[in-house]
């Protein structure tokens, strides 16, 4: 009936409403959006017609057009009605999932002050404000977290994050102690104490939790790479050659993998394999120092000093990369290979 009453002559965007509504209840989301936007052609000043078009653009994933839509409404939304909130979170999560934290924080704290029971918008918050560098933001919506549930490892968590963040590495590594604590199946946690725990040489206990969290998820192929390297950095090239050489066979784009196998393959005489390895490495990641010095070494040992030096001079030519913060390691785009200090560092 309501298709009929659209293709009259006259039409009203009544039809174009409830079609809108009724595809959005069948979760045919192209065929609502349509819909809406015939019915907003004629009513472009309604408020509902608005939101209910950004909410069926966000649930088929169409955030940028999700957010201008949900911006239209609340301006046409009375500053007092109850949509504002709930238009607060939806314009945050839209620009969370464009990846837009930082545009994302200003509505999801608007949001979670009208709610402050809300536990799981908080974590969402706190995730938004970590991946735009607010790190004394999360740590009060840590605080905040910890009021609704003392033992949110979550939350334990995202604090060691923005401790890292602010280079209080040894805080950071108390909170995900804590962290671990809590919950010692969440995901990354163990992974993101090995790390913090790397970075301070504290190999031994960084063995313990790269293993504990391939435990928890056997693909994890970061905790594998610094498993290895953390074997290597104590002398123990029988445990971490394995484990390497499984890294690059399932990724073989990881740079500090092929850096340490190549040092492995030099020491015990294997020349040629440790320079493909190691110009594997420098071609991953030719902006680091420690693999352009190791192959200045090995081309020297092999007698090719011409190569040894352009090597030397690269090395010479770059800084130091230092250790990368654990929200980089930690991010859903991190690249393991990016500029962890190698084990071979001059």
């Amino acid at each position: 009936m309501w298709r009929i009453l659209g293709q009259s002559k006259s039409p009203s965007p009544e039809p174009y409403i409830h079609i809108g509504l009724l595809e959005a209840r069948l979760e045919h989301y192209n065929e609502a959006i349509a819909a809406y936007r015939k019915a907003i052609a004629m009513q472009p000043a309604d408020a509902a017609l608005r939101l209910n078009l950004g909410l069926a653009l966000f649930k088929s994933s169409q955030f940028a057009e999700a957010a201008r839509s949900f911006e239209s409404a609340r301006k046409l939304f009375p500053p007092d009605s109850p949509d504002i909130q709930r238009i607060d979170i939806l314009l945050g999560m839209a620009h969370y999932g464009l990846r837009e934290y930082a545009t994302a924080a200003p509505y999801l704290k608007k949001a979670a002050a009208k709610d402050p029971q809300n536990l799981e918008l908080r974590l969402v918050l706190a995730h938004s404000c970590l991946w735009s560098k607010q790190y004394q933001c999360v740590l009060d919506v840590y605080r905040e977290m910890l009021l609704l549930n003392p033992d949110s490892a979550e939350a334990d968590m995202l604090a060691g994050e923005a401790q890292d963040g602010l280079k209080n590495r040894s805080g950071a590594i108390e909170q995900f102690r804590a962290a671990v604590k809590a919950d010692p199946r969440l995901p990354e946690v163990h992974f993101g104490l090995g790390y913090l725990l790397w970075t301070q040489h504290q190999y031994e206990e960084a063995v313990s939790e790269f293993n504990a969290e391939l435990a928890n998820n056997p693909n994890h192929v970061q905790a594998r790479v610094y498993l290895g390297d953390a074997h290597l950095q104590m002398s123990r090239p029988d445990l971490a050659q394995p484990v390497l050489e499984d890294v690059t066979s399932r990724d073989p784009s990881v740079w500090l993998a092929h850096l340490d196998l190549g040092i492995i393959y030099a020491d015990s005489g294997r020349q040629k394999d440790a320079l493909t390895e190691m110009q594997k490495a420098a071609s991953i990641a030719p902006g680091e120092v420690n693999t352009h010095w190791r192959l200045g070494k090995l081309y020297r040992s092999m007698g090719r000093n011409e190569e040894a030096q352009a090597e030397f001079a690269k090395a010479r030519s770059l800084h130091t990369a230092e250790d990368q913060d654990l929200l980089h390691k930690m991010s859903p785009a991190a690249a393991v290979a990016d500029k962890p200090t190698g084990p071979g560092s001059p």
